[in-house]
């Protein structure tokens, strides 16, 4: 059996030390107080700090009102403790945003009994949880999710106060695969995920799941055979299309019995306002689709069946957001104000019909990740040239273009963004820079909520990290609303 010594549990508590670094830690401390003094900038006369403390698990046995001082440093604690007098521990419970930080409400949230009611999803290469979440918004509640990023998984466990803490797990699946009914312990209705696969392009000389660059789908195929859903789901990049009638064929000679069937799904054909192709997979359990005559087959044509050819512009996503400019101020990621924005800020913004969809009508106090990016003065001028669909061998740009020589090759390595088109690709590129995704209106690249809006993340939906791996998690997601509209037409099967 192979060891699951090297994977991290994480837990109900946000600020446990076992998971996280003590960096990770202040920095979510700070991101409290910050929350705190938006929310709540006046001192309230029945705030109880030290219950408030406990409330949210930041003192424990282990660790006194003295000791966390110590951790935290002066000036981080005495802001805490200033910020804490302006709350109560009913705000703890019934803030929507201060609840993802408190441990008692995190212990409530997973064991009500209407989400214990819910149909149980396991999720695998789970990222930041984009194909979680669409999941969970048509009725799903997780029960497992397993990726080895720790940014990512900091991101998952904090948006989701609903899922068990310890449900949430950080390490390689190889560890986990062989023995995941020790994590499992439910019967599992669905499993989604997106192993990669490396190795497919030389499938025509062997089978797939033997080529050893495939090692993570080959656990993910494990782990189907172990838990036995009702259901699978599994996505990737649609140049695994030529070999998947291997993925059904590897399916099922590995002893699991499931009609299986795929299809290219773009995601701008349910709403998302991005060309994004993705190869998703459904797979059915034999006696479930018995049970249900239905086949896989039928569920994707059901999916199919609600494309629209109604496309939803870019400019509704980037829309009402606060204006901002790039940062001058080079390796400063801290650095916040109102010209280039907050990682928390009060500025409410407007909606419109994409924005309502995405929200699910809820209305937000507070906007996460719209903070603009470094850039040096000749990005900026080349930005400030463009206009909407230019690309690196415009004529506007060309006696600053750096790569001139080379514009045959790197086109799109400058691309300025048309407002009401379809946006192209989000990629986890944006991480090393927003050339090719620069604001159609401003002289700039888009900043994480405008990416995490072009790919249907609701605005509440806070993405931990640096910027860069703010922007991997966004670029590597599922959009929430293509899974959402996938969990809506195979729910009904796993009953």
């Amino acid at each position: 059996m192979t060891s699951t010594s090297n994977v991290k549990r994480f837990d109900s508590n946000l600020f446990n030390p076992d998971v996280l670094t003590k960096a990770d830690i202040k920095d979510m401390v700070n991101n409290l107080i910050r929350t705190i003094r938006l929310r709540y900038p006046a001192n309230n006369e029945n705030a109880n700090v030290a219950e408030n403390l406990e409330k949210l698990g930041l003192t424990t046995p282990e660790r006194d009102e003295a000791a966390l001082k110590t951790f935290l440093g002066k000036s981080t604690y005495d802001d805490l403790i200033a910020a804490l007098g302006n709350i109560t521990a009913e705000d703890l419970f019934r803030d929507k945003y201060l609840g993802k930080y408190s441990k008692s409400y995190r212990e409530y949230a997973s064991s009500t009994l209407e989400q214990l009611s819910k149909p149980t999803l396991v999720d695998l290469f789970c990222g930041s949880g984009g194909l979680s979440l669409g999941l969970i918004q048509s009725g799903f509640r997780v029960v497992f999710a397993n990726d080895i990023e720790k940014a990512a998984l900091q991101t998952y466990s904090f948006n989701h106060p609903e899922i068990e803490g310890r449900n949430i797990t950080m390490g390689g699946i190889e560890s986990i695969a062989s023995n995941i009914d020790e994590y499992v312990s439910e019967s599992v209705d669905v499993i989604a995920g997106g192993p990669p696969c490396q190795g497919f392009s030389e499938a025509n000389r062997q089978r797939l799941i033997d080529d050893p660059r495939n090692k993570l789908y080959k656990y993910y195929v494990e782990s189907v055979r172990h838990l036995k859903p009702k259901i699978f789901i599994m996505e990737n990049v649609k140049g695994m299309l030529k070999v998947a009638n291997q993925v059904v064929e590897d399916f099922n000679s590995s002893g699991a019995h499931y009609d299986i069937s795929f299809k290219i799904f773009n995601a701008k054909d349910y709403g998302v306002p991005q060309n994004r192709e993705r190869l998703i997979y459904v797979g059915i359990r034999e006696d479930i689709a018995e049970k249900n005559n239905i086949s896989a087959d039928k569920v994707i044509k059901s999916i199919m069946s609600d494309a629209s050819d109604e496309y939803t512009p870019l400019s509704a996503a980037l829309y009402g957001l606060k204006p901002l400019e790039a940062s001058r101020v080079k390796n400063n990621t801290k650095l916040e104000n109102d010209k280039i924005g907050y990682l928390i800020d009060n500025s409410i913004p407007k909606e419109n019909s994409y924005i309502e969809k995405i929200n699910e009508g809820m209305k937000n106090d507070l906007v996460f990740n719209h903070k603009a990016r470094y850039n040096n003065d000749r990005d900026i001028e080349i930005y400030g040239r463009m206009i909407p669909g230019d690309r690196s061998d415009s004529s506007r740009i060309a006696d600053i273009m750096p790569y001139q020589s080379r514009n045959d090759i790197f086109k799109d390595k400058y691309f300025k963004l048309i407002p009401d088109r379809i946006c192209k690709t989000i990629t986890a590129h944006m991480k090393f820079d927003c050339n090719m995704y620069i604001h159609p209106s401003q002289a700039r690249g888009l900043t994480p909520r405008e990416a995490a809006r072009v790919q249907s993340y609701p605005d509440d939906f806070f993405f931990q990290g640096s910027l860069t791996k703010t922007y991997q998690q966004i670029g590597n997601s599922v959009p929430p609303l293509l899974a959402r509209e996938i969990g809506s037409r195979i729910i009904k099967y796993v009953y």
